[in-house]
């Protein structure tokens, strides 16, 4: 029966509002068959639903939509044994309440589209459904059976349906006089853009604001004179309005961000929620049991990053389904529950989003991904001799690889991982796996965000500063000889009842030699993904909300980096990632290693550089100008040293000169990297007595370590 045209708009938001609400009722009949729910939250459960499913009847019949009525009806009916004794729900009722639910959305849809006078007559589908729903009497006694016993898959009938992919997101209200404009994301980001550099503009006011203090300071400290006293009530008089001006912008600023956030951004739950309904149809219809707990659910973000992240999740979550948990006899085997656990975490700090899919199921039998990748051609035998376990275990991600010998509805094609991983790396973002046989497998998902600022806590070592993303730094406090335990290899911070990892942002960037904090040193304490360690600064500069910017393409993967904000005076800010600092790294000495020193002004190219040659096993020792170099060759041999042309205490050549003057180093070779590719440039340099000079356009492409490899070969190096 067709709906009244006059009611059409209220109908295609109905259809919207039904979706949030099935996907309430769904969520609560997937709790109300866990096991071990007490009776006040069994109750509580019912009560909800039966609302719930009342409200979708009245609203139904009051829009004309008497089909959709019928179904929310006989859904009432179904219900209504069970909620006058609250039990744990049998597996078949909620097969036959999630059955009505997609039928009801189905037609809900259809009638928001205006196709309502071509559905079918519901006759045929609520007779299956009734015929489907076990008599009341039935139901409450297996409603009463399974809160004493749990039912077994075995003997559970098969699903009504199985919803393999998640309930798509709720589409926007169609366009009309009232409802609001449409307009392309490019604009939206272009009216972000406008948003940021009023930020700067802001940042701006504050540092001038900052200046007229310290004018009227060096006025104050002249002595109270007669003929500076209109200076300085001018001076204060400004620096006051300044400041309220400064704080108005902000409060815009602010208000701006929020509405564009609110705008553009939809929290996670949104696509994480209906993947629990995938997760128990998945498993119904393979035997298995599964329960999926969701972690930073809460978190909003790009609502295309989201669409975006919808199949990967999918995709990763059927994998572990499927292949991953193990059935449920096999798990009491094992020691296990023989519900297996599935866990999506998200988290997000600065400008990158950390997305964790875990599951406590067999593992990874790197031993199979062995024998089947040979066999299906995706690795030779040479290539799989020569792997360690890491690099076995991605070869999952490679096309055309599956451990499935016959195809079957869920997996054995070959198509699954590989396009998880294409999917975040056409985000620029990177997945990883690690797997612990019998324990289970995680999988790691790194993705840029760039919508909006960040708090971000700017540091000093030495004289580079630094940024944290503030949602990583838990605590502030001055090291304390009573607190600290100092060992031979490593010293260790009581925190909070625990002994916490130190390290030493500047010897961690390569800025400096590891040494033990200071008395009263400032120390971090950062987390990031459960772990923490007490991070060594020189100082704490302050907190700042920053835009973070995406590295360029070139050094995206530098591990230490993940964005750059510019400060208020237009100075590049690099931003650490927390992930990095919180790994452990283990220093092997060895005795024929290869060392090289990077000097350079640019914290980004000695970033880029020390990435490159430590990939080639040379341990990096980095420095900020030609004179740290000159400090650290007094101390410190090395076998070849890569320098900045253009510096602006000491360049390059004058760096030559000097290593050329002293007997130890007269030999040492120098290779001299520049932004000038002309010829000129590198005449230059090769006549100040450089073995090699590089564009830095040639050391973004990666010639740095075959250039140094050569120039040490030439000069009879160990290369």
């Amino acid at each position: 029966m067709p709906v009244d045209p006059m009611l059409q708009g209220l109908v295609a938001g109905f259809a919207v509002e039904a979706q949030e609400v099935v996907q309430k009722v769904t969520m609560d009949l997937l709790e109300l068959e866990r096991e071990g729910l007490e009776t006040d939250a069994l109750t509580k459960l019912y009560v909800r639903l039966g609302r719930h499913l009342h409200t979708l009847k009245g609203s139904a019949a009051s829009l004309g939509m008497q089909d959709l009525s019928d179904i929310a009806h006989k859904l009432e009916d179904a219900l209504a044994p069970l909620k006058a004794n609250p039990q744990k729900m049998p597996r078949p009722v909620v097969d036959v309440l999630l059955h009505g639910l997609d039928l009801f959305l189905l037609r809900a849809q259809a009638h928001a589209d205006g196709r309502g006078d071509a559905l079918p007559d519901p006759a045929a589908a609520l007779a299956q459904l009734v015929a489907d729903a076990p008599p009341p009497e039935e139901a409450a006694a297996m409603g009463s059976a399974a809160a004493t016993q749990p039912v077994s898959v075995e003997s559970s009938p098969a699903p009504v349906s199985v919803q393999a992919e998640p309930a798509s997101l709720p589409e926007a209200l169609p366009e009309s006089a009232d409802a609001g404009w449409r307009v392309s994301s490019w604009q939206v980001t272009a009216l972000m853009r406008e948003v940021e550099r009023l930020r700067e503009v802001r940042l701006r006011i504050e540092e001038r604001g900052r200046e007229l203090e310290r004018a009227a300071q060096l006025l104050a400290k002249q002595g109270l004179l007669a003929e500076t006293a209109e200076a300085r009530t001018a001076l204060s008089g400004t620096a006051r309005s300044l400041r309220t001006d400064g704080e108005e912008t902000s409060d815009i600023v602010d208000a701006l961000e929020d509405g564009l956030k609110a705008i553009t951004t939809r929290p996670v739950r949104t696509i994480l929620d209906p993947l629990q309904r995938m997760v128990r149809d998945l498993s119904r219809q393979l035997g298995k049991e599964a329960r999926l707990s969701v972690v930073g659910a809460e978190v909003s973000l790009d609502r295309r990053l989201l669409e975006k992240l919808q199949g990967a999740l999918v995709h990763l979550l059927r994998n572990a389904v499927d292949h991953g948990l193990e059935l449920p006899a096999d798990r009491e085997r094992a020691g296990k529950h023989h519900e297996g656990a599935l866990t999506l975490r998200v988290e997000q700090q600065g400008n990158l989003l950390y997305l964790e899919a875990s599951d406590d199921g067999a593992g990874i039998d790197v031993e199979a991904v062995r024998r089947v990748a040979e066999q299906r051609g995706v690795a030779t035998a040479e290539e799989t001799a020569r792997f360690n376990d890491n690099q076995l275990r991605d070869l999952i991600f490679r096309p055309g690889f599956s451990t499935r010998t016959d195809v079957t509805d869920t997996s054995g094609r070959g198509v699954g991982l590989d396009a998880v991983r294409a999917s975040v790396e056409s985000m620029q973002g990177r997945i990883e796996v690690a797997s612990t046989p019998g324990q289970g497998t995680r999988f790691m998902l790194t993705l840029p965000t760039d919508l909006g600022s960040s708090p971000v806590l700017v540091v000093r070592v030495l004289e580079q500063l630094v940024g944290l993303p503030m949602l990583a730094v838990e605590a502030t406090q001055l090291a304390r000889a009573e607190s600290l335990r100092l060992g031979k290899r490593r010293a260790h911070l009581e925190y909070q009842g625990q002994l916490v990892s130190v390290v030493d942002l500047g010897a961690r960037l390569g800025l400096r030699a590891l040494a033990p904090p200071a008395e009263g040193q400032p120390l971090l304490i950062v987390q990031s993904g459960g772990k923490r360690v007490a991070l060594v600064v020189d100082a704490v500069v302050g907190d700042r909300d920053l835009v973070i910017r995406p590295l360029p393409s070139e050094v995206r993967d530098v591990p230490a980096w993940q964005g750059a904000a510019t400060l208020s005076r237009g100075e590049l800010l690099l931003i650490c990632r927390p992930d990095w600092l919180v790994t452990e790294t283990v220093q092997v000495q060895v005795t024929a290693q290869r060392r090289a020193l990077v000097v350079d002004d640019s914290l980004t190219a000695r970033a880029l550089h020390r990435a490159m040659l430590e990939a080639g096993g040379f341990t990096v020792h980095l420095a900020a100008s030609g004179a740290r170099a000159l400090d650290r060759l007094a101390t410190d041999t090395y076998d070849v040293v890569i320098c900045d042309l253009d510096m602006e205490e000491m360049d390059g050549t004058q760096l030559i000169a000097k290593l050329r003057e002293r007997p130890e180093t007269a030999s040492l070779p120098v290779i001299l990297v520049s932004a000038h590719d002309s010829a000129v440039a590198r005449e230059r340099g090769l006549r100040a007595g450089a073995d090699g000079y590089l564009s830095k356009r040639e050391c973004a492409a990666g010639r740095l370590l075959a250039e140094v490899l050569d120039v040490m070969s030439r000069r009879g190096s160990r290369a």
